[in-house]
């Protein structure tokens, strides 16, 4: 179970994932359990019951999310050629409450619930993806910029509107972003002339990042959440030698 906590305001944040064998795993039709952390539907509400350490510096990560969709769709989106990875925007608009005890915090505001699954590793399907979420007061955007292994350059642009409508749009041109401190480069959309701006980078990694944005959607101001994943780097020898420091492998 992967947990980020991030602050926009120059504070720090925890990143907990801890891979656990088959024993460790319990699942049925509404919920999953792994370790002391799971993940269950009830009454339409997705509820993250969270208890994890951080790593490589041991810090507990204790508490409750619930996820309450106020946008659904039921598109099912495939990114790789045979359908083997499947994307599937399940709620782009929801509201979350926040309540941990470690670190101690609460707060409410708006949320978003998708799932990536695949037949195979993604590394074996893509070299590179850049996608992004924009959120605006009426709309919610999604792009994904994909380079399979193929060869395959593919790019995918949607707006959801209120009612779970699902759009598809013309491709907007791209925009590069400062690179990393690790060099990872990163390209995001612009609309029209509006070039989004780095806000924080809050997950800088070899071969992975995560960047809060500031720009615009259709002509509207719009928080973006944006990713950019190199999986040539994560293939790497050296980067799969760091993974472990990261991420503590717990058999069993």
């Amino acid at each position: 179970m992967n947990i980020a906590l991030y602050r926009l305001d120059g504070g720090g944040g925890h990143w907990a994932m801890t891979e656990r064998g088959r024993r460790s795993l319990d699942r049925d039709a509404t919920r999953l359990s792994i370790g002391r952390s799971s993940l269950s539907w009830t009454n339409g509400v997705l509820t993250a019951q969270l208890d994890e350490v951080t790593a490589p510096l041991p810090t507990r990560v204790r508490g409750t999310i619930r996820l309450s969709p106020v946008t659904q769709t039921q598109a099912r989106i495939p990114l790789a050629a045979r359908g083997d990875h499947v994307w599937r925007p399940i709620a782009p608009r929801a509201r979350v409450e926040v309540a941990f005890d470690a670190p101690s915090l609460r707060w409410s505001g708006d949320g978003y619930l998708d799932s990536n699954s695949g037949a195979e590793p993604l590394e074996r399907a893509f070299r590179t993806w850049d996608w992004a979420r924009a959120h605006t007061a009426t709309d919610i955007g999604l792009n994904y910029d994909v380079e399979r292994r193929d060869g395959v350059h593919s790019r995918l642009s949607l707006r959801v509107d209120r009612n779970g409508g699902v759009h598809t749009l013309d491709s907007p041109a791209q925009s590069a972003l400062p690179r990393t401190g690790w060099g990872l480069a990163r390209n995001a959309w612009r609309d029209g002339a509006h070039a989004p701006v780095v806000q924080k980078t809050l997950e800088d990694t070899p071969f992975y990042a995560r960047t809060a944005l500031q720009g615009r959607f259709l002509g509207q101001p719009a928080a973006i959440m944006h990713e950019s994943l190199s999986l040539d780097r994560l293939r790497t020898p050296v980067v799969r030698a760091m993974l472990p420091f990261r991420m503590p492998r717990l058999v069993g």
